[in-house]
């Protein structure tokens, strides 16, 4: 198969409130706005190539509207277009709408709105922003800590493995890791990419009874240091850490997990390996091996197996204390539909 996808360009969030999403992420996260259209705002990093990452737009909960990747060139959107129609899903041809040009746009079977393009604006900072960097898109922003650019999504699916294997097939992802339960043989777990990155789309398993679901997004820092200040900085400002600092076994990046405004969790990370390998064949950690915390001195907050948007009919975090959607995966995995 010829390489098809290049990189993830750019996630689309509905959140009730979009302003106060806007002010968080300007003043918290160290974004920048650069346009409005069609009642979304559209949020760049300082160090992305294009002209956003971040789409916010309204609606009634926090939720995953659609996530992007760029093919590595014209004849390999055309060819991505036809064998996502050749399994039977069908999508559409779109103008892609700000900074995008033609785009091919689907939902997949687990939910998720994928928005496919080539033609992209790269991004020229104004002489206000530039930077004395000439390689870089516009100058470094100035709150401590911001990330240089998006880094990866991590969705939720009622089955992690046939998730991954039908990206593999169909649009060339790399399959990189699972997580396997150690009382049993259910996959909670998996990372994909595109590229040389650990992944750049990550799958945990969804027992909920709502489709297109998304566990959080990632942006990208640096240095570990950073990483760190971006904490203090979020600490210092009111914007409490949902997990971490500390380092993934899969993947081995440093992470720090928080939440904007409408209770959608973020990322920020660094570090990690690259991998080059065409053939790679991904290993199967258990939790026990550190796959989600390398130090294996503390247990990931139940709060991190919230997906978005909440499942409907289910207990909230305030009223029970427990987060709805993948709990059972986690705690009894015998209870949960799905492959292993």
């Amino acid at each position: 198969m010829i390489t098809l996808l290049s990189h993830l360009t750019h996630v689309e969030i509905a959140t009730p409130d979009v302003e106060a999403s806007v002010a968080f992420y300007l003043e918290r996260i160290g974004l920048r706005e650069v346009a409005r259209e069609d009642g979304k705002v559209y949020l760049r990093s300082w160090g992305d190539y294009t002209h956003h990452s971040v789409a916010l737009s309204e609606g009634p909960e926090p939720a995953l509207v659609e996530m992007g990747w760029r093919t590595t060139s014209p004849e390999a959107l055309d060819e991505a277009a036809r064998r996502v129609e050749d399994v039977g899903v069908t999508g559409e041809w779109s103008d892609g709408g700000p900074g995008r040009g033609r785009s091919y746009v689907f939902t997949g079977p687990w939910g998720h709105t994928i928005r496919l393009a080539w033609e992209v604006e790269q991004y020229e900072a104004d002489e206000a922003n530039a930077s004395i960097f000439p390689d870089r898109p516009e100058r470094r922003s100035s709150v401590a800590g911001a990330p240089r650019n998006l880094d990866h999504v991590t969705i939720a699916a009622s089955d992690v493995r046939a998730f991954a294997e039908w990206h593999q097939d169909v649009l060339g992802f790399r399959i990189m890791a699972y997580t396997v339960l150690d009382e049993a043989p259910i996959t909670v777990f998996a990372v994909i990419t595109t590229n040389e990155k650990s992944h750049d789309l990550g799958i945990v398993l969804d027992s909920s009874s709502r489709p297109g679901r998304i566990n959080h997004y990632a942006f990208w820092v640096d240095t570990r240091e950073e990483l760190l200040i971006a904490a203090d900085v979020l600490m210092e400002n009111g914007t409490d850490i949902e997990y971490g600092p500390s380092i993934h076994g899969i993947g081995e990046q440093s992470f720090l997990y928080f939440r904007d405004p409408s209770g959608l969790r973020i990322e920020v990370n660094t570090g990690g390996y690259r991998n080059y390998v065409p053939d790679w064949k991904p290993k199967d950690w258990k939790p026990s091996t550190g796959s989600n915390s390398i130090y294996r001195n503390g247990a990931m907050p139940m709060s991190m197996t919230e997906s978005f948007p909440p499942d409907e009919g289910r207990p909230t975090a305030t009223e029970e204390g427990v987060y709805p959607g993948t709990e059972e995966a986690l705690l009894n995995p015998y209870a949960v539909p799905g492959r292993g």
